[in-house]
């Protein structure tokens, strides 16, 4: 165990993270081990992850000395920030910021910093396509991200960036999956247009990660981004239609009516998926499902996904 390199993961419990903890940890005799850093340590996700291996650390990332503490002696970092716990980009640049200065205090050989576009380099905030939020941002919960990738650059941190793509589980979790209507139709719908969107398995994430940190320095000052698939509504429509067995049909949201619906995050959420829409070339250029392949071979397609968790939609 002395000998294998420590690889410190932000957010052990998290999606992402704890994703990228059980990857490595699914390799007991490989060059890696390692250190889940959770704010608590005694939670039960955190013993979890202590049974299955882990060494497990107590870190808070809006504390910079707290993270040196915490990466001290490692070979890796996994960092990533939590923006949904706050709302705030200014705080998660921050943390961005705390992460990178601990990184580099600590000599990383390599960091991965889960980011994503900051989208006001394609939609100024004049451009009146998408609404400014917050005064400042057109996509907050991107933006700050993207905005970040500066605190890891300019420092000289050798750093792969790591774009990620929709989380299928959000299916699930964020009840964006498909609802019976009166007439026992089921209706999957979401603001996507014709359009595709990249998605993925939220353990795939963890799971590519892995692989970019196995690779070394290949990906070191590379923007990594992986996907399952690129799909339509109406393709993930017909894919739920075969896991289910029923038919479920796809219906655009038009982007004004998502953005005027009652939940704290709408016009966020509704900006991201026009962002999305309107810059589909790109922003599918972005995320290469073949090299999220290569990087984890046990890839998840929609179909696998939906057959290994269809259970959990909610469709009452």
């Amino acid at each position: 165990m002395a000998d294998k390199k420590i690889i410190a993961v932000v957010g052990a419990t998290g999606t992402q993270g704890g994703a990228l903890v059980r990857a490595i940890l699914s390799e007991p005799y490989g060059p890696f081990t390692v250190r889940a850093l959770t704010r608590d340590v005694n939670s039960e996700k955190a013993q979890e992850l202590k049974k299955l291996g882990a060494e497990v650390v107590a870190a808070d990332i809006d504390n910079l000395n707290s993270l040196k503490l915490a990466f001290h002696g490692v070979y890796g970092v996994y960092c990533v920030t939590f923006y949904w716990e706050h709302c705030m980009p200014e705080r998660e640049m921050a943390q961005a910021a705390a992460m990178a200065q601990a990184a580099k205090n600590a000599g990383a050989t390599h960091v991965i910093w889960s980011t994503l576009e900051d989208t006001r380099k394609l939609v100024p905030l004049k451009d009146t396509r998408l609404p400014t939020i917050m005064g400042k941002y057109k996509v907050p919960h991107f933006d700050g991200k993207g905005a970040s990738n500066d605190a890891f650059r300019q420092i000289g941190l050798p750093t792969s960036y790591l774009l990620a793509s929709f989380y299928w589980e959000n299916l699930i979790y964020m009840q964006m999956g498909p609802k019976k209507q009166a007439d026992g139709t089921l209706v999957f719908a979401l603001p996507l247009g014709d359009k595709r969107l990249p998605g993925i398995a939220a353990e795939d994430i963890g799971k590519c990660a892995f692989g970019v940190f196995k690779r070394g320095v290949q990906f070191v000052g590379k923007t990594v981004g992986i996907a399952g698939e690129h799909l339509t509504g109406m393709q993930m429509a017909a894919a739920m239609t075969r896991t289910l067995r029923q038919k479920v049909v796809y219906k655009h949201i038009p982007f004004e009516e998502y953005r005027a619906l009652d939940f704290p995050a709408a016009q966020d959420l509704t900006n991201m998926f026009q962002f999305q829409h309107d810059f589909e070339v790109e922003f599918c250029a972005a995320r290469n499902v073949e090299l999220s392949r290569s990087l984890n071979p046990s890839l998840l397609s929609f179909d696998g996904w939906l057959l290994k968790y269809k259970d959990g939609l909610q469709l009452a």
